[in-house]
């Protein structure tokens, strides 16, 4: 294992010129994410394929909401933009330069991947957010736990943002762990910032919150929310609508719902459902 070369490398990364003429790493200038005609399966010789022919092109600042069943490739196609997949066929883009152009280093720090199933670390939610920006003030740590709701509860904590979280963070709850996971990945500004399903343990009127403090507060920033509600993406500048690994569809809210059958049934299920609980 420790001997294995991966399979995805720094070796096709490119350089620009600084100011002074030197050579330096290609940089990320902006969100702006692009799909051509992307394919990928886990395996070269495997028989399926995971996604096929993907066209998408998301402008900077963009805020894309990504719906699908289980196992329809959301996860998959999200993870494509930091490399941590290579597409089989197609090219995927950020900031207008293929993926592979950048090394790991810059693509990845400009890139914030928040997951459903968060991870904290041993010690205080200090030292957590710190991992976000290392440099960050305590004034900056608020703000950014402001736009995550993690305020809310940390307000009620003796030791505010020194509160020892414990091995994983055992004394906070699913809901609390994905707001500080959210907070630390809005410390490190990046340029597209994912969320893969990782307000599903938050109550609709936090989600709703979230959302628009990211609309307000991070509007440089191009924001990939993956749900299953359709709320939490019902405002987005874009919906994609994945299905057997395709994007079946793509659109606003209100165009969806008059063209595609999937999302329709989708959202009056949900509401259906909200009318019968309330």
């Amino acid at each position: 294992v420790l001997e294995e070369r991966p399979a995805i490398t720094d070796d096709r990364a490119v350089t620009d010129t600084d100011d002074s003429g030197a050579a330096v790493p290609a940089q990320v200038k902006d969100g702006s994410i692009d799909f051509d005609h992307v394919s990928f399966k886990y395996n070269t010789e495997a028989a399926e394929w995971i996604l096929r022919d993907v066209d998408i092109h998301i402008r900077s600042g963009q805020t894309v909401g990504i719906l699908g069943g289980t196992g329809s490739a959301k996860t998959t196609l999200v993870s494509l933009i930091p490399r941590l997949y290579e597409a089989t066929e197609g090219t995927v883009s950020v900031g207008g330069r293929p993926v592979a152009e950048y090394t790991m280093e810059h693509l990845r720090d400009e890139v914030s991947v928040v997951l459903q199933k968060n991870t904290l670390f041993s010690g205080t939610i200090r030292e957590n957010l710190l991992w976000g920006d290392p440099d960050a003030t305590d004034e900056q740590l608020w703000a950014a736990c402001r736009s995550a709701c993690a305020d809310e509860f940390l307000e009620r904590m003796p030791d505010g943002l020194d509160t020892d979280l414990g091995q994983g963070g055992v004394n906070v709850s699913g809901g609390q762990k994905q707001r500080l996971c959210i907070a630390r990945a809005i410390l490190k500004r990046p340029k597209v910032l994912i969320l893969d399903d990782s307000t599903s343990a938050v109550d609709t009127a936090t989600d709703a919150k979230i959302r628009s403090a990211f609309a307000n507060e991070l509007k440089d920033t191009t924001k990939l929310i993956i749900a299953q509600r359709v709320t939490s993406v019902c405002e987005a500048d874009l919906i994609l609508v994945m299905d057997g690994g395709r994007v079946a569809a793509q659109g606003t809210h209100e165009e969806l719902m008059k063209t595609c059958d999937i999302y329709r049934e989708v959202y009056e299920s949900q509401q259906e459902g909200v009318s019968i609980g309330g």
